[in-house]
C-alpha cells in the first residue's frame, strides 16, 4: 500500500507494536516520539523535526494520569510546529465512568476530561468508550470527529471460532448494547444478568428469571475488565446454574492487580480480549477497525 504522505501517525516507545500495526493499515507513516524522564520526574519529549499539516497521535489511555499531560504536550507542540488538524486514536479512553456527582463535591471527570480533549483535539477515535447516560461520544467530548467504534462484532467472531453457538452473557444492563450487537452478528442466544454493587469489589449478580444456562457453553462478554470481581461472580453463577463451561471476552483488558487470577479461580475457561490494551490474552487486532475511521476523518 502506498503511504500517505499527508499524514503522519506519533506514537511512544512502549505502543510501536501497536501504532506499526494501525500505520500499516492506514496506510501512513508511523513516527516515534523521544521521550526522556529528567531525575525529579520532568519529561522531556521530542516530535519529528517536521510534521505534516494531518497529524494523529496514538496513545491508549490506561493508567491515564500521565499520559493526559503527555497528550497536552504532544498536541500544542504539533500545533506549534505547522500541524493544521490532529487526531487522537486512544482505543481505550480514560475518566468516561464518572457521569455524574453522586455525592456533593464528586468532580465529574468525564466532563472536565472531555473537555480538555476536545482543546486539544480535533478528532477522538477510540473504542468502547464507558458511556452510562449518554448516547454519543460527541456528548462527553465535543469535537468535529468523536468517533466510537465497537470490539463486540470481532470478540464474537472469536467465541463462535472456539466454542458451537455459545449462550453470551452480559453481566449487568450496562453490557446490554455490546452483547446484543454480538449475538446478532452470528444470530447466537443472549441474556443480560442484574448486578448489585455493593463497592469497587463486592457485587451481587442475578441470572434472569427464564434463563437457561444447563448445558450450554457460555461466553461473558463485556467492554472492559478492571479488579475482575464481577466477571469472577458470574462466572461463579452461571456454573452454579449448570453451565457446561464459562468463557470471558472482553474489549479492554485492564486485569488490575490479581484480576485475571481471581476470574480463573472462579471457573473462566478462556479469556480473550482486543489489544486497545496490550495484554497475554489479546486475540483480536482493532488496527483495521481504527484504520477505517482515520480514513474518514477529513479536516473541514
Amino acid at each position: 500500500m502506498n503511504k500517505n504522505e499527508d499524514m503522519v501517525l506519533l506514537h511512544f516507545e512502549d505502543e510501536v507494536a501497536e501504532a506499526s500495526r494501525l500505520a500499516t493499515a492506514a496506510g501512513i507513516e508511523a513516527a516515534e516520539i523521544e521521550r526522556h524522564r529528567f531525575p525529579d520526574d520532568e519529561l522531556r519529549l521530542r516530535l519529528p523535526a517536521r510534521l505534516p499539516a494531518r497529524v494523529a497521535l496514538y496513545r491508549s489511555l490506561h493508567r491515564p494520569n500521565e499520559k493526559l499531560l503527555e497528550l497536552l504536550l504532544v498536541a500544542r507542540s504539533a500545533g506549534r510546529m505547522g500541524a493544521q488538524h490532529l487526531t487522537l486514536v486512544a482505543p481505550y479512553l480514560a475518566y468516561m465512568r464518572q457521569d455524574k456527582a453522586f455525592r456533593a463535591g464528586e468532580v465529574v471527570s468525564q466532563r472536565i476530561v472531555g473537555e480538555f480533549l476536545a482543546g486539544l483535539f480535533d478528532g477522538v477515535i477510540t473504542v468502547d468508550p464507558h458511556l452510562h447516560r449518554i448516547d454519543t461520544l460527541a456528548e462527553a467530548i465535543p469535537v468535529p470527529h468523536a468517533i466510537a467504534l465497537s470490539g463486540a462484532g470481532l470478540l464474537a467472531d472469536v467465541a463462535v471460532s472456539h466454542r458451537a453457538r455459545p449462550l453470551l452473557v452480559g453481566p449487568d444492563r450496562e453490557s446490554r448494547q455490546w452483547v446484543e450487537t454480538a449475538a446478532q452478528r452470528h444470530g447466537l442466544d443472549f441474556i443480560v444478568c442484574e448486578k448489585v454493587r455493593h463497592d469497587d469489589r463486592n457485587v451481587d449478580i442475578v441470572l434472569p428469571a427464564d434463563a437457561a444456562v444447563r448445558g450450554r457453553a457460555v461466553v461473558i462478554l463485556d467492554d472492559v475488565a478492571s479488579s475482575g470481581h464481577t466477571l469472577a461472580r458470574t462466572a461463579a453463577v452461571l456454573l452454579a446454574a449448570g453451565a457446561a463451561s464459562v468463557d470471558v471476552a472482553v474489549t479492554h483488558a485492564l486485569f488490575a492487580d490479581d484480576a485475571l487470577a481471581l476470574i480463573r479461580a472462579a471457573g473462566v475457561g478462556e479469556v480473550w480480549s482486543t489489544d486497545c490494551i496490550a495484554h497475554p490474552s489479546n486475540a483480536v487486532h482493532i488496527a483495521p477497525l481504527l484504520a477505517e475511521a482515520l480514513r474518514a476523518i477529513s479536516p473541514g
